[in-house]
């Protein structure tokens, strides 16, 4: 080769593509290399199984659940729970829990656990019912009753009672009613109990001369002498009677269990005898006019001679009936008297009443019906409604008509209650039936107290509220030490001034204390010597709640324009309207009304001025009053409304209304001025109030 063709040669070299020798990479270099190892992996494991148990320790709350008695078994379901020997932590929400005891029955409930962190929820279980077996010994088909309710007859298997002490009221015929108590274990334990009738009857002999007389008790047949038949205790109609002879009968007292052997009875012969009876029994019997008894009557007649029988009963037509017997021969006269009947429309509101004519029910009571013409009783009943009953005499020939409408039970209610009661002490107390209405006073109102806020009240309670104060008189009666005392020589202590010197629960102790005279449970709860709460439900006496002594006081026929003083909208007070601060008592009072006197220096006996136009006596002037309230200056905003308040629960003070003979000025003679104190003072008394109850 010549270097012109290597040369070629070396330039096609250059363009040419060469392969190049594969070697394999060694098996080491073909591995992937993970950024991290298997340790790693166990300890990233083991940190989240560590998150999410700490996150639950954390989050879970810490629960326990007390069965009563101890359970079998218990189970949480509906939420992670994890138990922890008498605890579970379980994280909040809704869970079921379920649990079995012996002897009880299963139980299921839900409960909610919140976010605090120790809860404990108690769960009584139901015991299963008793199995009683119950027998009357020889007595079969006796009836049972337990607790007041049927429950079957003689023999009883498997009687389920609840656990606990049950009456039971065993009744058989001729037999003494058995009362007897039985304490269930229950659990389903089984039980027997076997009781013993006692009879309720006597063995009483008859003996007759002749025998085969036939003995009838109370119109029943009861066997031929000689005879000693089992009577039931209680009063007794006895006939003995023998063919062609004269019936023999008496009254007859059994006692139970006490036997009888009367004396020998003997029958007299006779000649024409009759037994007489009519529809309707009872009729008065005349034989020649002679009066004989009444149906059915059995008499003695001439016999081959005519007699005449005559029988009447108010309402029915009199019957006459001849009777002829022969010699040794007995008769039967039956007569049906003829009932005088009157036309009767009956009027009836509401229109589906029921009519009953001596206890017959006659359907809808408005109807038109024959009545007899005798004295009867009507009933007109419907459910809901003050059963009508009267007696009523039809008369012959005419047409009446009975009109009747049935009060509501709540119509009866309303007309039973008194308008006005008095109290053991002598107090008088006023009905009132309050409603809504606006407490407080306006702030542009002159005079008003930043107490005075607005209240929208509710007072769905009727309630009784004494007409004047407690006197002195009053008072004494309950605390005979007790004295109000004089000011400046004046003296505060007559008998009809209103007691003063007392402090709330001075007045409290004679509300509870009136109540207890009169048997009414106490407002008032006392523990010791501390007035502790209230009762709401009680009907007992109490002092007036504020928003009821507001309402007495300020309501005067609208509740919507309140009186802004006992008098009306403006000072000064009309002459001699009350016992205010006045001229009279300048001497001891720094500031009075000019140009006002009503008389009295201090307080007045109650009742000396008019009353107010609910007819309450001293609502401003004389003595201020306690009333139930804790003090408090709470109030409601937009159209919230506080139902029946009682005030707050507790309190250092307690509220006081009304203005007093030692008050003169704008703010204090205001019917919505609101003081507040827990001393006594001399111009500080009391009236009573209690709820209308049922």
């Amino acid at each position: 080769m010549n270097d012109q063709q290597r040369n070629q040669g070396s330039h096609d070299d250059d363009d040419a593509i060469v392969p190049v020798d594969f070697a394999p990479l060694a098996a080491e270099q073909q591995q992937f290399k993970l950024p991290f190892t298997t340790t790693h992996v166990v300890i990233a494991a083991v940190l989240a199984v560590f998150i999410a148990i700490s996150w639950f320790v954390l989050t879970a709350r810490s629960v326990s659940f007390e069965v009563l008695p101890k359970a079998d078994s218990l189970n949480v379901s509906g939420a992670l729970s994890v138990r922890l020997g008498t605890r579970f932590l379980i994280r909040q929400g809704d869970v079921t829990v379920t649990t079995t005891s012996l002897g009880y029955r299963d139980y299921t409930g839900t409960f909610t656990i919140t976010d605090k962190a120790a809860q404990t929820f108690t769960i009584a279980m139901e015991p299963l019912p008793g199995l009683l077996d119950l027998d009357t010994g020889n007595v079969t088909g006796a009836e049972v009753s337990v607790d007041g309710k049927r429950a079957g007859v003689t023999p009883m298997h498997q009687l389920e009672l609840a656990a606990g002490d049950h009456q039971l009221l065993v009744k058989a015929a001729r037999y003494e009613d058995l009362d007897s108590e039985v304490k269930i274990k229950g659990r389903a334990q089984q039980q027997s109990l076997s009781l013993q009738l006692v009879p309720a009857w006597a063995d009483i002999a008859f003996n007759t001369n002749p025998v085969g007389a036939t003995v009838t008790v109370d119109g029943e047949d009861v066997g031929k002498t000689p005879l000693t038949a089992q009577i039931v205790k209680g009063e007794h109609e006895v006939v003995v009677k023998l063919a062609a002879h004269k019936a023999w009968t008496n009254h007859l007292t059994v006692v139970a269990r006490v036997n009888q052997t009367l004396p020998d009875i003997k029958l007299e012969p006779a000649n024409g005898l009759v037994m007489i009876k009519s529809t309707p029994s009872g009729a008065a019997v005349t034989i020649d006019g002679v009066y004989k008894g009444v149906t059915p009557v059995e008499v003695t007649v001439t016999p081959s001679v005519n007699h005449q029988a005559t029988l009447f009963v108010n309402g029915y037509q009199e019957a006459k009936q001849q009777i002829h017997i022969n010699p040794a021969e007995e008769g039967n006269v039956n007569v049906t008297l003829e009932p005088i009947l009157s036309n009767v429309t009956i009027k009836a509101t509401p229109a589906d009443a029921e009519l009953f004519v001596n206890g017959v029910s006659k359907g809808k009571a408005n109807q038109s019906l024959q009545l007899l013409a005798a004295s009867q009783t009507i009933e007109i009943k419907r459910d809901g409604y003050v059963p009508y009953s009267s007696t009523f005499i039809s008369r012959p020939g005419m047409d009446q008509q009975l009109n009747v409408t049935l009060k509501t039970l709540e119509q009866q209610k309303q007309e039973s209650i008194k308008p006005e009661i008095t109290t053991i002490n002598g107090q008088k107390l006023k009905l009132i039936k309050p409603g809504n209405f606006v407490m407080g006073a306006s702030r542009r109102e002159a005079g008003r107290q930043a107490n005075e806020v607005i209240r929208n009240v509710a007072l769905t309670k009727p309630f009784y509220m004494s007409l004047t104060e407690v006197t002195n008189e009053q008072y004494a009666k309950f605390d005979a030490k007790h004295s109000s005392g004089a000011m400046q020589g004046h003296t505060l202590s007559n008998p009809t001034q209103p007691v003063v010197r007392v402090g709330w629960e001075e007045a409290v102790r004679y509300c509870n204390w009136l109540s207890e005279q009169e048997h009414l449970q106490p407002f008032y709860r006392v523990e010791g010597s501390k007035i502790v709460g209230i009762n709401r439900d009680s009907k007992g006496y109490r002092l007036p709640l504020e928003a009821e002594w507001e309402w007495a006081a300020r309501v005067n026929g609208d509740p919507n324009s309140l009186l802004r003083f006992p008098w009306g909208a403006e000072l000064p007070p009309p002459d001699n309207f009350g016992n205010f601060a006045d001229i009279s008592a300048g001497n001891i009072l720094g500031r009075v009304l000019s140009n006002y006197n009503d008389g009295y220096i201090v307080t007045a006996p109650v009742a000396s001025f008019a009353p107010n136009a609910n007819g309450f006596y001293d609502m401003g002037g004389n003595v201020a009053e306690w009333v139930n309230d804790y003090y408090g200056t709470t109030g409601t905003t937009g159209s919230s409304v506080e139902t029946d308040p009682v005030g707050p629960d507790n309190g250092t003070y307690h509220v006081i209304r009304g203005s007093s003979w030692a008050h003169g000025s704008v703010t204090e003679l205001r019917l919505s001025f609101r003081d507040f104190g827990n001393a006594t003072r001399d111009d500080l008394g009391f009236r009573i109030a209690r709820y209308l109850g049922d």
